[in-house]
């Protein structure tokens, strides 16, 4: 008797079990959810920024940057056309130090907190596949910074490839400024250009 109650109690835990790890697994998060957890970890950046340093800003928001940002994405369209004329090497050296250069200029630019707050505003579907995440960066007695987060699906997963900063795209700028070197100075020269930004956020 006591075998065959053993018996039941296996095959309903076996008939539970693909259950149970389904419920285990993490939901995907909406593209609301994506930056606003991202934006959770900037203000706890900010937050411990003094103490912990530009050092300790930067460990803290690397897998935050990396988890939340398309860089691969954000790589290939700052380049254009010229991304296929890249080596493999290459293009994972120009996403390697991509993914750098952005943990290194949020550990620089979110380095201190003065009661700063994100804001969400509302959410945008565009035209291609992709939403728009308004919030606003609430400054105390300083005027508001308007953030639109722009993102894309990448297989389950919402991803940040661009974000606007009262008005002025970060991905415009970048793809001027970089396919402007990799134009007239070649891949060499915009990846020294690049780690000379990366180590001048880290002395600042």
């Amino acid at each position: 008797m006591r075998t065959k109650y053993r018996q039941i109690i296996a095959l309903v835990l076996a008939a539970l079990f693909p259950a149970l790890l389904l419920a285990a697994e993490p939901e995907a998060k909406t593209a609301r959810q994506v930056v606003e957890v991202f934006q959770g970890h900037l203000l706890e950046a900010m937050k411990s920024g003094k103490r912990i340093g530009y050092a300790g800003r930067y460990e803290k928001l690397f897998n935050p940057v990396a988890q939340s940002h398309d860089l691969e994405k954000i790589a290939r369209i700052i380049v254009g056309r010229e991304w296929e004329k890249l080596t493999k090497d290459q293009q994972h050296t120009f996403v390697d130090v991509l993914i750098r250069l952005s943990v290194s200029s949020y550990a620089h630019n979110f380095r201190d907190y003065n009661g700063e707050s994100f804001v969400f505003e509302s959410l945008e579907e565009t035209g291609k596949g992709g939403v728009v995440v308004r919030s606003l960066f609430k400054i105390p007695n300083d005027k508001d910074v308007k953030f639109d987060y722009m993102l894309k699906q990448n297989g389950d997963t919402w991803r940040i490839i661009n974000i606007i900063a009262n008005g002025v795209s970060d991905l415009a700028l970048r793809r001027t400024e970089y396919t402007s070197v990799l134009q007239r100075e070649g891949f060499d020269a915009l990846i020294k250009r690049l780690n000379e930004k990366i180590d001048n956020h880290s002395k600042m």
